[in-house]
């Protein structure tokens, strides 16, 4: 199983001090944590798109063009890139210069998006929300199989017979699919052959089997191969369980707070908290032993090939960031890899 982290870069103010910082030590910061992900062994590393002036994540390709200069073998992928409102073409070309600065080591994570803060900000209409998605994608895919395009569509201007570059170093940049609460994505990921990333970040992880057994069928439906599929969710380790609850929980709170008052959630209580963090809840917050409990039994669950988890949801100490993000390469992935007998 390939183990990684991905972030939105949050940039909240600090709970404990009340203190918020500049954009740019934020992203000194961001480096520093890949570059440890990097040296200590995980093997990926993401960053979400993402306008919103909780996150300094509006142009993950540049950012991740930063960290490839600076890591040597971690993988580097979008978490996800918001694809409706971005131009296929553009994206292709971004990620492929990814590529080749990195030697190899980029991937595209396309998706709806979480947020909806992108499609006013480009001119586009959110009615056609799905239609976007689905139009770019079928582009995207495209893109990555013919050096020269023709293509013609219904919302993006059309293509005659263009070459597109620079060209990656691998001869596929691998695309995954990242898919919420929609059952349809799940079969259409793997009708494409595509990845599929799982987002859980809440409830009870089992109930999202059924994704998992949609994107399977997905493919066999159409004669395509059953491609990867990643979980990924929200977490944080530290050396005890309580150490872990009580960093995480206050910036974990904000952040959720703030989402919930916009789509009309209730504040989150401690409680809860405390129940998303159990062996079958859905949060990967605890010691080295219970995250290491916890993948194998979603592994037991879905069979997954690759688990990424979110630490940074909301602004979390960098010193215990970076614990955390040690303790995961160091304590947790090797147990999961000779367990899973890799």
């Amino acid at each position: 199983m390939e183990l990684g982290l991905f972030t939105f870069v949050d940039n909240n103010f600090d709970p404990g001090t009340g203190e918020k910082l500049h954009p740019s030590k934020r992203l000194q910061n961001l480096l520093e944590e890949a570059e440890l992900a990097d040296s200590a062994g995980l093997d990926v590393f993401g960053i979400g798109e993402h306008h919103r002036e909780d996150y300094v994540a509006s142009a993950p390709p540049v950012m991740l063009s930063a960290i490839a200069a600076r890591t040597k073998r971690i993988r580097l992928t979008s978490t996800v890139t918001v694809l409706g409102s971005e131009d296929p073409v553009r994206v292709f070309q971004q990620f492929a210069t990814l590529d080749l600065l990195s030697k190899g080591r980029a991937e595209i994570m396309v998706g709806r998006g979480s947020f909806i803060e992108s499609f006013p900000l480009f001119g586009y209409d959110l009615q056609n929300y799905e239609e976007l998605f689905e139009e770019k994608l079928e582009l995207l895919l495209q893109l990555r199989e013919h050096e020269i395009i023709t293509w013609n569509g219904k919302y993006r201007a059309s293509i005659d017979n263009k070459g597109v570059y620079p060209q990656p170093m691998q001869e596929k940049i691998p695309i995954w699919r990242a898919v919420g609460g929609t059952p349809k994505s799940a079969y259409l990921t793997g009708a494409l052959g595509l990845p599929l990333a799982l987002a859980i970040i809440g409830g009870l992880p089992e109930q999202f089997k059924q994704f998992s057994d949609l994107h399977k069928r997905g493919a066999l439906d159409n004669g395509k191969p059953v491609q990867p599929m990643s979980i990924n969710s929200h977490g944080f380790i530290a050396e005890t369980s309580q150490e872990a609850k009580d960093i995480a929980f206050p910036a974990f709170k904000q952040t959720m707070d703030k989402i919930g008052s916009e789509r009309g959630w209730p504040p989150m209580s401690r409680q809860q908290f405390e129940a998303s963090t159990s062996l079958k809840g859905a949060n990967f917050i605890g010691s080295p032993q219970e995250v290491i409990d916890k993948i194998l039994y979603q592994h037991e669950v879905f069979g997954h090939d690759r688990f990424l988890m979110q630490m940074s949801v909301g602004s979390v100490p960098h010193k215990k960031m970076m614990k955390s993000i040690e303790l995961f390469a160091t304590k947790v992935a090797p147990v999961v890899r000779k367990e899973l007998g890799e």
